[in-house]
């Protein structure tokens, strides 16, 4: 980025330009996704429930999440009695700036990234761990024992699930021999079966295993223990309004797309499609192939933010126990049983053997995708009265 800038303005000047840009487009990135992950949640849970969702502000509802930011733009900003009024101010911004950071060492394309790091993987765990910082503040300052009780229960959520979560992301490192995202993202160049996750058996399940606790960590059902409405009220961010609450949801969302991307980039093959056996911007050129990078890297993550996004408006919510339950009794001893069966799997196995298994989980998993997606496009029974609801009386009609 900087030898961009060099032709333009003269040391050091050219670095802080650099940086101003690239924050500006990661602030701009993380703002568009927040804007259209909301729009998905509010059309994924109002499907789930049988109804249209946002459909009058903009084509398809999708201004309505601008329409939000205006009214929240717009709302009076209030402190509550008592709290403690710096903290109170600090907490979103806080929480904002954690989620952002991880962007930085987050790649979107071969060298597409703000700043390259070597020890990129342990920089994205660091810093989006960082956000239950913000999360306790807000509750600590709120002067609301709801608020209090999604910040105490936050805490003791992300420091239990953040030691799985680390165990499965080593394992994908002990396969490629770096922290280095760029380098892990290069190195599952070429067909599917090159890709992270069907290496061997261990790295398969240690991906659904990442997921799940990277859900946890983003605060997402059902481990939405911090906000737990039918409990806290809104949990940690009950008495924020206004624009300081919107934070919050830009950190939220932020932070499933960064975790998303972690996904991506550590097991399902990064910026690499799985179908072209070369890298497309070494033979498509810098410009085209880069943006072809960049529209895949982002389809995956997308995919992930919706599975996400239906796990909350289908599982029911957890409680605080058995939240800690199962991260304790089983994420916690099957991530240990992951980092140590990675381990003996490169020491012991010989690479034919490895080589057969890697194949056999990836055509397999195809296979079953495959079977998934013809079954989920196959037509739904229609019933014999035209445009009724599951459960409505047929041939009957309510006259008011």
């Amino acid at each position: 980025m900087p030898e961009l800038w060099s032709a333009f303005l003269p040391h050091p000047w050219n670095l802080v330009a650099a940086g101003v840009v690239a924050a500006a487009l990661l602030f701009g990135f993380i703002g568009l996704s927040a804007f259209l992950g909301i729009w998905a949640e509010r059309k994924v849970s109002a499907r789930i429930q049988d109804r249209l969702g946002p459909t009058r502000v903009g084509p398809f509802g999708l201004l309505q999440s601008l329409a939000d930011g205006v009214k929240l733009i717009a709302k009076e900003d209030l402190a509550p009695t008592g709290s403690d009024k710096f903290l109170f101010k600090l907490a979103p911004y806080l929480a904002f700036c954690a989620s952002f950071c991880g962007f930085l060492a987050l790649p979107f394309g071969a060298g597409l990234v703000a700043h390259e790091l070597n020890v990129a993987a342990f920089f994205m765990l660091a810093v989006l761990s960082s956000e239950v910082f913000g999360v306790v503040l807000a509750g600590y300052a709120s002067a609301s024992k709801w608020a209090l009780f999604g910040g105490v229960r936050e805490a003791a959520q992300v420091v239990s699930y953040e030691v799985p979560r680390a165990m499965c992301v080593v394992v994908p490192i002990c396969v490629a021999g770096t922290l280095n995202l760029n380098t892990i993202g290069n190195q599952q160049v070429g067909w599917f079966w090159n890709w992270v996750l069907f290496q061997n058996p261990f790295t398969y399940v240690a991906f659904f295993v990442f997921f799940l606790t990277a859900t946890a960590s983003c605060k997402r059902a059902p481990f939405d223990l911090a906000e737990a409405e039918s409990e806290l009220v809104a949990g940690f961010h009950t008495e924020y309004s206004g624009i300081r609450w919107s934070y919050f949801f830009l950190a939220e969302y932020g932070s499933m797309f960064a975790v998303s991307g972690l996904a991506v980039i550590l097991f399902l093959g990064g910026w690499h499609t799985g179908f072209l056996p070369f890298e497309p911007s070494a033979e498509f050129g810098f410009v085209l192939g880069n943006l072809l990078n960049c529209t895949v890297f982002i389809g995956k993550c997308t995919f992930l933010v919706l599975v996400m996004i239906w796990m909350r408006w289908s599982l029911p919510r957890l409680r605080i126990d058995q939240v800690m339950m199962t991260c304790l009794k089983y994420f916690l001893p099957i991530s240990c049983v992951l980092l140590v069966g990675v381990c003996l799997w490169q020491l012991l196995v010989p690479a034919p053997a490895a080589r057969l298994v890697n194949y056999a989980l990836a055509f397999g998993s195809a296979f079953g995708a495959l079977v998934l997606m013809l079954s989920l496009l196959r037509p739904l029974p229609m019933n014999s009265a035209r445009g009724t609801l599951p459960g409505a009386w047929e041939g009957r009609s309510v006259k008011g």
